[in-house]
């Protein structure tokens, strides 16, 4: 039994809307659940298209808000590129949106986080501290360079 093409398109377009007002998506995530929700490609290619040309989604604006937005809670770049790879988004766009990202601000950023970490571990052995907060850092995915500056700076 096939779905009349007319219904499908109908839904492809609702399933996309309803994910659009949830959040930023990137093409490829789109794509990934219209896949899911076994929606023929015949039929939601264009629908996607459409959504493309109107502006409804843009993946250097994802990338953007999404450098944006996990800056601000603490992770490297080296995570950021990697998230942003798994989400689909092509490296050019990448490279854009975290190109304003240099060490100094990554180390900035381990500070502050390392400092923060800091007033919850007082009363602790220093080579305790020192190993906790240097796994923590690691688990950010700053660079060892980063971790060993930071905590410098931070101790």
């Amino acid at each position: 039994m096939t779905a009349d093409p007319e219904k499908l398109e109908k839904r492809a377009r609702n399933v996309l809307l309803y994910q659009l007002s949830r959040s930023m998506k990137t093409e490829h995530q789109l794509r990934e659940i219209m896949i899911r929700r076994e929606i023929p490609s015949e039929v939601f290619e264009p629908v996607l298209q459409r959504f493309k040309e109107a502006q409804l989604f843009d993946d250097a604006e994802f990338a953007r808000a999404f450098v944006n937005s996990k800056t601000r809670d603490g992770k490297s770049v080296n995570m950021i590129r990697r998230e942003l790879r798994s989400k689909g988004v092509a490296q050019p766009l990448i490279e854009t949106a975290t190109a304003e990202i240099t060490t100094e601000h990554e180390i900035e950023r381990a500070t502050e986080l390392a400092a923060r970490r800091l007033m919850r571990m007082q009363g602790l052995e220093p080579a305790v501290v020192r190993r906790r907060l240097q796994g923590y850092l690691a688990r950010r995915g700053f660079s060892s360079q980063v971790v060993s500056a930071a905590m410098r700076q931070s101790l």
